[in-house]
C-alpha cells in the first residue's frame, strides 16, 4: 500500500524508516519539520525472505519511491529482528533466512549510495517510544518488547544505547532463576537462541499460552486466558498468576541494571490491560526495600513505531 501529499515532488530534507519483518517490509518516508518526523509516505510490500538479491531489490525500489515523495535522496534506516555479529558485521536473523551470514547494511550503503543504518526491531520501538512517544522528555526508559519474543532497548534523553556488540536491552535472553522455576512447577524450556531457561520462553506471547498448557489447559491465547481468568477459570487464573510473577522478576532486573526512570511496554501482551494495573506491584516484590518501580506505561505508537524508530536511528547515526 502507499500514499502521499500532494506536494510530494518538492524537494525537502528527510528520512526514510523500513520495518522489517518475516511476512512484510513497510518503508515510511519522513520530512524532518524542525525536528520532527512528518509522514508524507508509505508503501508496504512482502519480504522475499529466502532470496537476498530479491530483498535487496525490494528495499531498492521502496526507497526509489520514497525518494521521490521527498524529491531528494534520503539516508535509510532499517529495523529488523536479529542481531549483527559485532566482529564480522554479518546479519543473524532467523525471521529472514536471507539475511543470515549477509553484510546487509554494507550492501545496501554500496547498492543504495547513501547511509544506512540498521537496528533491531525492539530498539527501533524504544526509540520511538523515547521521541515523541510515552516516554517523550523523559530522562532515561526502558522499551520492553512483549510479543512473539521479549527483547526492548534503552534510551537515556531521547537517544538509543546499543553498547558494545550493539545488543543493549535484550534482557529476554537473561535466564530465570531455579528459585522460580522450582517455586511455580515449571521445566527450564530450551530457547531457539541455543541456551536453556531464557526469559522470553516465560513471558512472552506465545509463552503465556504454553504456561497455560503446562498448568492443564488448551494452551490458549493470551486474551483468552484473561476472559477465562476473568470468570473464575482456576488454571487461568494460576497462569496469569505465574506470568505475573516472572515478569515482574524480569522488569525489577531491569530497574536494577538500568535503572529507567519509565518502562513502555510494546508487543501484543501490551494490549493487556491487567500488566498496567498489577504489574508495579508484581515488580516491586522483587526489589530490596528503598527501591521504587518506575511509572509502567502502555506505548504511544505501538506497532506502527518500527518504521518511526528506524527513521529515528538514522537520524541519530547520521547527526553523531
Amino acid at each position: 500500500m502507499s500514499n502521499s501529499n500532494p506536494e510530494q515532488h518538492a524537494q525537502r530534507r528527510g528520512y526514510h524508516g523500513i520495518d522489517i519483518g518475516g511476512s512484510k517490509m513497510e518503508l515510511v518516508a519522513f520530512a524532518d519539520r524542525d525536528g520532527a518526523l512528518e509522514e508524507v509516505f508509505r508503501e508496504r510490500v512482502a519480504t522475499p525472505g529466502d532470496d537476498f538479491p530479491a530483498f535487496v531489490q525490494a528495499i531498492v525500489d521502496l526507497v526509489a519511491h520514497g525518494d521521490a515523495a521527498l524529491g531528494s535522496a534520503a539516508p535509510v534506516g532499517i529495523g529488523l529482528p536479529g542481531v549483527i555479529d559485532s566482529a564480522s558485521g554479518r546479519q543473524l536473523s532467523s525471521n529472514v533466512p536471507a539475511l543470515n551470514g549477509r553484510l546487509v547494511a554494507q550492501t545496501l550503503q554500496q547498492t543504495l549510495q547513501r547511509p544506512v543504518a540498521i537496528g533491531n526491531d525492539c530498539q527501533c520501538f524504544a526509540l520511538s517510544e523515547a521521541q515523541g512517544g510515552a516516554a517523550d522528555h523523559v530522562a532515561s526508559m526502558f522499551g520492553a518488547i512483549l510479543g512473539t519474543g521479549a527483547g526492548g532497548g534503552y534510551c537515556v534523553d531521547g537517544q538509543l544505547l546499543r553498547g558494545f556488540n550493539g545488543v543493549a536491552g535484550e534482557w529476554g535472553h537473561w535466564s530465570l532463576p531455579a528459585a522460580l522455576l522450582v517455586q511455580h512447577g515449571l521445566t527450564d524450556y530450551a530457547c531457539p537462541c541455543g541456551k536453556q531457561g531464557c526469559l522470553e520462553r516465560y513471558v512472552s506471547g506465545p509463552a503465556m499460552s504454553k504456561l497455560h498448557a503446562h498448568f492443564g489447559g488448551d494452551g490458549a491465547e493470551p486474551l483468552a486466558i484473561m476472559a477465562r481468568a476473568n470468570m473464575g477459570d482456576a488454571v487461568a487464573q494460576r497462569t496469569v498468576a505465574v506470568h505475573l510473577d516472572i515478569l515482574g522478576h524480569a522488569l525489577a532486573g531491569l530497574v536494577l541494571a538500568y535503572d529507567p526512570h519509565a518502562i513502555v511496554l510494546g508487543g501484543g501482551l501490551s494490549k493487556l490491560p491487567h500488566l498496567y494495573d498489577k504489574l508495579p506491584a508484581a515488580v516491586r516484590r522483587h526489589l530490596f526495600p528503598g527501591v521504587h518501580v518506575p511509572p509502567i506505561l502502555p506505548p504511544r505508537f505501538g506497532d506502527a513505531g518500527g518504521a518511526r524508530g528506524a527513521a529515528l536511528l538514522i537520524r541519530q547515526h547520521t547527526k553523531a
